[in-house]
């Protein structure tokens, strides 16, 4: 067993925990996975800090580190940068879901003709969860042709995992302002900001508050990485108690520039307590996805 691997099992353990449950991990086809590499290998001159994979390994290698590091469930984060792109990642992702039973069948959209029925397609099809990027998309999150979509997901409970914040680098639609008119019209819509909304986060956290069905992820938060790039205020700090019950583990798996059990390590060192850490590891995502996370499929 790995150091990483060891480290973990001591952090489940310590917890009390069946596993984790990580709500923002990628698995993509292997052309549009590499081409988000590449992407990550010249993120270094736009944020002025190196952005090495950690985790630069085949498909089957990087679901065994998973099993390995003692994840119960997980996500196959994926998304279109393009339109006519959407409906075959969300056939790719449904394979992936069917060979993979640790995986939460995870599907996505983007703003074109024909949306509100290949999601219709991903939810008939067992879709457990959509992945949003706006930042990479470069949509408003408004745009009309998603307003059937977001109605069928909010009517159907589905959470969506969305990359709304402007880091690493913002785009043209991200930010809070987006999501507060997207939410104004569909309150009840199960939505998980990714990366806890970074660098805005007092912003999204007054969105959690004021949206009872609004999530965040810690994917990359607090990491010594993040916070070199945006800390997150110790204003803010209290109110992650406060939401405990709406944090979920991420981490961003493969994509990291350190080890795994750093993003674990670093929410450790808030403070916060084992009630709050078990919770946001497992509870949490746990009880929004229904898991029954005593037994591990596949287990090996």
């Amino acid at each position: 067993m790995s150091a990483t691997a060891e480290a973990v099992r001591a952090f489940r353990d310590r917890l009390g925990v069946p596993g984790l449950v990580d709500v923002h991990t990628h698995f993509m086809p292997e052309r549009v996975m590499a081409k988000v590499w590449d992407y990550f290998d010249a993120v270094g001159p736009l944020t002025g800090v190196e952005w090495p994979i950690a985790y630069r390994h085949e498909e089957e290698e990087r679901v065994a580190l998973l099993r390995e590091f003692g994840v119960v469930a997980f996500t196959s984060m994926l998304y279109p940068h393009k339109p006519a792109m959407a409906a075959w990642l969300n056939s790719w992702a449904a394979g992936f879901a069917a060979r993979t039973p640790d995986c939460l069948h995870t599907a996505t959209f983007y703003p074109e003709e024909g949306v509100e029925r290949y999601v219709r397609q991903a939810v008939e099809d067992g879709a457990r969860v959509f992945k949003a990027h706006v930042q990479v998309g470069a949509y408003d999150p408004t745009d009309d042709r998603l307003e059937p979509v977001w109605g069928l997901l909010a009517e159907a409970g589905i959470p969506v995992v969305v990359h709304c914040a402007s880091g690493p680098v913002p785009g043209k639609h991200t930010g809070p302002g987006p999501v507060a008119r997207l939410l104004a019209r569909h309150p009840r819509l199960p939505l998980v900001v990714a990366h806890l909304g970074m660098p805005e986060y007092a912003d999204f956290l007054d969105l959690a508050d004021r949206y009872p069905a609004v999530f965040l992820d810690t994917t990359m938060a607090f990491t010594d990485f993040a916070e070199r790039l945006a800390g997150f205020p110790a204003a803010e700090r209290g109110r992650l108690a406060a939401l405990g019950d709406r944090i979920l583990l991420g981490t961003d798996f493969p994509n990291i520039p350190y080890p795994y059990e750093h993003q674990l390590q670093a929410l450790d060192r808030l403070g916060l307590g084992d009630d709050w850490l078990r919770a946001v590891c497992h509870d949490n995502a746990a009880r929004l996805f229904d898991l029954d996370t005593a037994r591990r499929p596949d287990a090996q």
